[in-house]
């Protein structure tokens, strides 16, 4: 190993372990293997510093490879999750080998043929448990559960999949992208008050929802624009389903934001409330300021800079408030 690397691996808290690594038995020499060590729900693992052979089970394919990473086995993502990401990335997912549907099905010799040095995990924590031992059998593991902060989540998984470059880009643009529109709109974020709507495919007929999570929740607590939420301890306001009967109480906010696809286009779910005659009648709607934004993710920092030039762009056609 080079004094650069040794000293890059320092300044990154990494633990330099020596191993000893002969080929077939032979005098193959020995083999200096860097570790360093990372801690996650499961508890401080010891990982390579520069894994090679990365396994992603659940939630956390796509955060990494938005990071840039490259992913050798992956769990099964929805068509409509794979959509919403840029070709690349799509192609990177594709060149990897599928492990299973979900977490709590993954082909576990098929797993083990791959040779991973490294396996990430976010799935429910139950279906952790039925896994955990067999995939620490095979490579060591970091299981983060659903709960998690998506900051802290892409910190984690930049550190263990050491993607940190490409983490570091995202950041600053996130930093940077944030500070525009605080600037920008600083007037508006302070005296408007926002709601945001939803409906989703599970949704029952003739229901909406007033969402107070998801991509919403950047607008609201990193830039700070006032919508609805739930009071501390209480259940998220995104799940009571609401009759399209209340759609007009909706009026009583300045700006109304609601769900739409990369053309615009409002969501397949949310489309039967844009057709209601109540929604058309909305003060909101008849002034322009019903917004599309579109969502792509809120788990990493790419779907969350394409969700906030989209809110840039829906802010820039508000007209001058009366």
């Amino acid at each position: 190993m080079t004094t650069t690397r040794l000293l890059t691996a320092a300044l990154l808290g990494a633990a330099l372990v020596l191993s000893a690594c002969g080929g077939d038995g032979d005098d193959a020499g020995e083999t200096t293997v860097a570790t360093r060590t990372v801690t996650a729900d499961n508890g401080t693992v010891e990982v390579p510093a520069d894994p090679q052979r990365v396994v992603t089970i659940g939630n956390t394919t796509l955060p990494l490879i938005d990071m840039g990473g490259a992913p050798v086995g992956v769990t099964d993502v929805t068509a409509s999750e794979l959509s919403l990401i840029p070709e690349q990335q799509k192609a990177t997912f594709q060149a990897a080998t599928s492990l299973g549907s979900s977490g709590d099905q993954v082909d576990m010799e098929k797993l083990a043929a791959l040779k991973p040095d490294l396996i990430l995990a976010q799935l429910p924590d139950s279906e952790f448990e039925q896994i955990a031992k067999q995939l620490d059998s095979i490579a060591p593991t970091l299981f983060w559960g659903l709960d998690v902060e998506w900051k802290t989540f892409a910190g984690a998984l930049a550190e263990a999949g050491n993607v940190t470059d490409g983490l570091s880009g995202q950041q600053a643009a996130f930093t940077a992208k944030i500070a525009t529109i605080q600037q920008t709109y600083a007037t508006l974020i302070k005296d408007t008050s926002f709601v945001n709507v939803d409906r989703w495919a599970s949704s029952d007929p003739g229901t909406f929802s007033i969402a107070d999570f998801g991509c919403v929740e950047i607008a609201q607590g990193d830039i700070g624009m006032t919508f609805p939420e739930a009071a501390a301890g209480a259940d998220p306001l995104g799940w009571t389903s609401l009759p399209f009967e209340q759609i007009a109480g909706l009026s009583k906010y300045d700006v109304i934001t609601y769900p739409v696809d990369a053309a615009g286009r409002p969501t397949e779910p949310f489309a039967p409330v844009v057709a209601t005659n109540t929604w058309k009648a909305l003060p909101a709607v008849q002034s322009g300021r019903a917004l599309g934004v579109f969502c792509p993710g809120n788990n990493s920092y790419g779907p969350v800079l394409r969700y906030l030039d989209s809110l840039d762009a829906a802010l820039a056609t508000l007209p001058a408030k009366e």
